[in-house]
This record gives C-alpha cells, structure tokens and sequence, in this order.
C-alpha cells in the first residue's frame, strides 16, 4: 500500500500545483478533480488471494468529487482496471485455467462521511457505488489454443469505505478499500461455475486498494476579497487589499484610531486630518510627505511640503523673475530662459541656440541675399544627358557650390525637385523627374553632406512653370530646383508644390489616360525620335 500510495502522489503532483489557495472541500468549494492508483485482488474459482499484496496488477483513473452536504458527496469515477487469477500472475494453473480481464468503467458513487466539521484534516467515509463496465477477458482460454478474447458490457457495484486528508488549504490526500461485483450474465466472471447457490459463493469478485490525490475547484466566499471567509469576517465591506487581522478587520498598528490602510504613518501616533501622520512645521504637509521639513513660516507650500514653483523651473516664486517660464524650459539662476547664443530667442525657442539670428528666423542665421540667389538660379546649370538621369560635367561646379553653402550653414536643409515638360508618356516624365533630382543629391552627399539634409522629390509634368504649347515653355518646365529650409520645418518643395504625386494618383485624376501609351508602342521608332529629341 505504500508503494500505491507514493504512485498515486506522483501522480497527482500536477493538480496539486494548480490547487487553489482556500479551504478544502466545504459548502464553500464543492467540487473537487483528482487521480488514482488501484490495486486489484482477485477471488472466484480458480483461487482467492484476497489480502495478499504480491503480484497484484495496477490500474488507475480519474474521479470528480461534489461536495452535498456536511455528511454526504457525490463521486463520479472513471477507471481502467485490471484483473488476473491469483498469485500464477495470469499463467496457466496446473488445471489448464487461468483468468486475465480489463474492464474500462464508470461509476456514480454516494459518499456517506462522518458529522465531522469540515475544517477538521481527516474525513472518513463508507462509499457505496453502481456502476457500468466494458470488460475484456480471456476466461475460456486453454493452453493449446488461441487466447478466445470475450468483450462484453455489465453493471457493476461496489462497496467500501476510505479515509480523506485535507491537505492544508490546497488539496486532499484519500485512501480507500472497497469490494466489487460484476452483474455477468452467467454470473462467472472467471469462466469457470462452482454451482454455488448462494450470493457470496456464487459470485465472482475482487478487492480493489486506491489512493489519490484530488485538487479543490473554487474558493470560499468572501465578498471583500480579505482573506477571511464571510463567514468568519467581522468586518465585511473591507477595501480591496487592506491588510486584516483574523476576523477580517483592518489592523491598526500604532492604535491611533486610524487603521493601516488609511495611515500613511502605520507605527507612529498621528493626526487624523493627516491620515496618522505628524507635522513639525505646522506646514500642513505630514512630516512623512515633507520634502522641505524646515520651510520658513509664512511660505505658501505645494503638496510636498515646499516653497510653490509654479512654472516647474526649480527655482521657488519667491525667487523666480520670470515666474511663467514654460515647462521643462532650462532656466537661469534668476527662473529666466537661457539664451546661449545672446540673439534675444530663448534656447527653447530658438531653432539654432547656438548660432544668432533674428526671432523672425527662428533664432536662426539668414541667408545672404547672394547665396538665395545662387540656389535660385541654380536650375540653369544642371544638364543631364540626353533622356537620362546622368549629370553632364558642366553641372558639378553649381553643385560644389551648392554643397559649399550647405557647409556654411548647417542649420538648413536642401530640396531638390525634378520637373519634365508634357511630351512623352506620364509615368516616365514622373520617374525621369525624381531620378534627376535623386542624381543631383547623390552627388551632394558623395560631397560628405549627411542624407538627412537633402531631400530628392519628382514632380514629372504636374507642375509646369510655362505653356508646353511652345518649345520655350518646354524648355523652362524641364528643369531641377533647389530650395533651402531649416532642418525640421516643412519641406520647401512640398509648401510650394505639394506633396509629390505618384504614377496611381496620376491615373486617379485621369491625368493618365490607359489609350495613351498604346500608340507610343506601334509607333515606328523614327517617329519617336522628335520626342526625345525635345527633352533634356
């Protein structure tokens, strides 16, 4: 048995981890899951070894538990069990029998359990079971022939009692011992008739020896969620959380009439007005929330027990000058704005608060009339190739020089958008016009100017400048701008013409026709030839 026991604790390790921390099974948690080890004894007509615990076969199962009352549960068990003649371990005796069978069955059982208080360890119980079982049993076979397996289904019924230990507060430990029977309808189990006329001798039966462990489902109530039962709490309504003696009430450690939860300072006598706590300063702060225990009298204070600072610069009103600096503004000793570079725009306003510059710039440098008008004129000196995004060498001193007011002003970024004329299909004027643009910033950035200052942008045909009704207009709308900006204000580009558009936009607004390309490729080539000709 204490082998069958140790099996049935391995067994049920798992449930006992999951087992919920409440009282065992009560009234307040009913039901109860739990697995079992069996041990079977045989006794009919080839032998009887009832009580003698060698070689017997082991099986096991899983049974539910519902708690009725204080002197009655219901249990539900579901078994596979094994059964053998005595102690030949299912060999053939020296009469050519033997009996082996499993049975696969489920049972509804009536606990009856000592009037005993539920919180009490141990719990006995007499149980009384009907049930049904598919047995499967070799009865008939003989040592020459084949095993001549039967299978049938039958009512079974068992008697027996046990004994429950709860386990603490998690789960409940059981032995138990209970004789069976099975309703066969030739009332020979082992397939072998004694013409026995009375019920015990007549019947085939066996002992079985359990042991499990079964886990408590559920949890008492308790409305207040404090630990204590309803049925225990003297202090029912207790807040969520808050920390009770035995009987549910809040704990009051230093006896100043206001309990723990609601006394910031738990060990020592205090105000009430205060939640428990005391006030040196007579501030109106508890001396356990002052972070200024020795601010002067007469001082307005904030909820920490210091002198108010209302803009939040670290410096009190009563000596902040500038008492309505934004927050999180760096601030001088005086609680004024720092302005390193000593332009009159406060660092937290100042886009370059190391460079001067006048507040309509932002605090930033301007740009030298001449320099705009460098980056203005620009577009004149960037050629490409003929149909292609490769820059012609005439382009690179513009571009040097370009990157040269980069450098002298770091604080700016640069646009650079392409442009085409209308000639020549829609999608490809649109990608011609951004890889231009994309070649020009190349080659600023292989000038070691950082990628994040020079934005490329392709607008094809959708933002001309002059009519494309006439060569001269053409030629002004194929062109590459170059616009500054500070760094992390809006792109030039895109305040002076929008966002770029992409090729499904184009179609969107019917700015593509589906037709239009289909001439384009029947078209003989020497035809096409005016058309590049006319780009640059």
């Amino acid at each position: 048995m204490n082998h069958l026991a140790s099996k049935a604790t391995l067994l049920g390790l798992g449930l006992l981890a999951a087992a919920s921390t409440a009282n065992a099974q009560t009234a307040d948690r009913k039901t109860a899951i739990g697995l079992h080890a069996n041990a079977t004894q045989y006794r009919g007509d080839l032998g009887n070894n009832f009580f003698e615990f060698k070689n017997m076969p082991y099986s096991g199962g899983i049974d539910i538990t519902r708690y009725i009352g204080k002197v009655l549960d219901i249990k539900l068990d579901l078994d596979y069990t094994r059964l053998r003649s005595p102690a030949d371990e299912g060999k053939f005796n020296s009469a050519g029998r033997r009996f082996r069978a499993q049975t696969y069955g489920a049972g509804l059982g009536f606990k009856i359990k000592a009037p005993i208080n539920d919180a009490f360890f141990l719990h006995p119980y007499v149980l009384i079971e009907p049930g049904f079982a598919w047995v499967t049993t070799d009865r008939y076979a003989t040592p020459t022939g084949p095993n001549n397996f039967t299978r049938f289904g039958t009512f079974t019924g068992q008697i027996g009692g046990g004994l429950d230990f709860h386990l603490g507060e998690s789960a409940i430990l059981f032995l138990q011992a209970s004789q069976s029977y099975m309703q066969t309808s030739d009332a020979r189990l082992d397939g072998v008739d004694n013409n026995a006329t009375t019920f015990w001798n007549k019947k085939d039966r066996y002992l079985t020896f359990s042991a499990g462990l079964r886990a408590n489902l559920g949890k008492a109530k308790d409305e207040d969620m404090d630990g204590v039962s309803d049925k225990k709490d003297k202090c029912p309504g207790t807040p969520t959380g808050v920390k009770v003696d035995l009987n549910g009430c809040p704990i009051d450690t230093d006896g100043d009439g206001v309990a723990d939860y609601q006394d910031k300072c738990p060990d020592v006598k205090g105000l009430a007005a205060l939640q428990g706590c005391p006030d040196a300063d007579n501030d109106g702060v508890a001396d356990n929330d002052d972070k200024c225990p020795n601010t002067p009298a007469g001082v307005r204070v904030d909820a920490s027990g210091c002198p108010l600072d209302a803009d939040g610069d670290k410096v009190p009103d009563y000596l902040d000058k500038c008492p309505n600096t934004p927050a999180g503004t760096q601030v001088d000793a005086n609680g004024c704005p720092l302005d390193r570079d000593g332009d009159g725009v406060p660092d937290y306003m100042d886009r370059c608060p190391d460079r001067a510059g006048p507040a309509s710039n932002k605090g930033c440098p301007e740009m030298k009339a001449e320099t705009q008008k460098v980056l203005k004129e620009a577009t004149k000196y960037i050629n490409f190739d003929f149909d292609k995004a490769t820059l012609k060498p005439s382009s690179y001193p513009k571009l040097q020089q370009m990157v040269q007011i980069l450098n002298e002003y770091p604080d700016y970024s640069l646009s650079i958008a392409g442009h085409t004329d209308s000639k020549g299909d829609d999608a490809y004027n649109l990608k011609l016009s951004y890889d231009r643009a994309s070649s020009a910033r190349a080659y600023m950035l292989s000038k070691g100017i950082p990628a994040d200052r020079i934005e490329a942008r392709g607008y094809g045909e959708t933002k001309p400048i002059a009519d494309n009704a006439t060569a001269a207009g053409q030629a002004l709308n194929r062109r590459v701008d170059f616009d500054p900006f500070l760094t992390g204000e809006a792109n030039s580009a895109e305040v002076k013409y929008g966002a770029a558009p992409t090729v499904a936009e184009l179609r969107a607004q019917g700015k593509m026709a589906p037709v239009k390309k289909a001439p384009a490729k029947k078209a003989p080539a020497k035809k096409k030839a005016p058309v590049k000709k006319a780009r640059r």
